[in-house]
């Protein structure tokens, strides 16, 4: 299952209102987010409008394009577009994308793997 992280720089004048529109998200993108196929959304702020979005999915280029059709994700983020520095396009389309180089889970069924290869030999 992919899991994506994406970072975004919110503008620092802007941070009170922006987790303001956040707590709640408009009931409608939530349920275009789940109906895209994102589960475990969660967003983290840093000090300074740093924020860093994380997402699974079971396929990201169709609940890309789920949300890109969608006349709700397009109205939530042309609304949110103004809180982030330096944006080309729509937030859920240019944010930075992160390369995933840990994950525990990963590598711990890997050792288990190894460790069982390593017992059959």
């Amino acid at each position: 299952m992919p899991r994506i992280a994406f970072e975004l720089q919110v503008k620092p004048e802007l941070l009170d209102e922006y987790i303001h529109r956040h707590t709640p998200v408009w009931s409608e993108m939530l349920a275009e987010i789940a109906a895209a196929g994102r589960r475990n959304y969660t967003l983290f702020l840093a000090d300074g409008g740093r924020l860093i979005g994380y997402y699974e999915t079971d396929d990201d280029a169709a609940a890309q394009a789920y949300l890109a059709n969608s006349e709700v994700a397009a109205r939530w983020e042309a609304d949110m577009g103004r809180f982030f520095v330096d944006l080309g396009g729509r937030p859920d389309q240019a944010a930075t994308a992160l390369t995933e180089i840990f994950h525990l889970e990963d590598q711990l069924a890997a050792a288990a793997a190894s460790d069982d290869e390593s017992e059959r030999s």
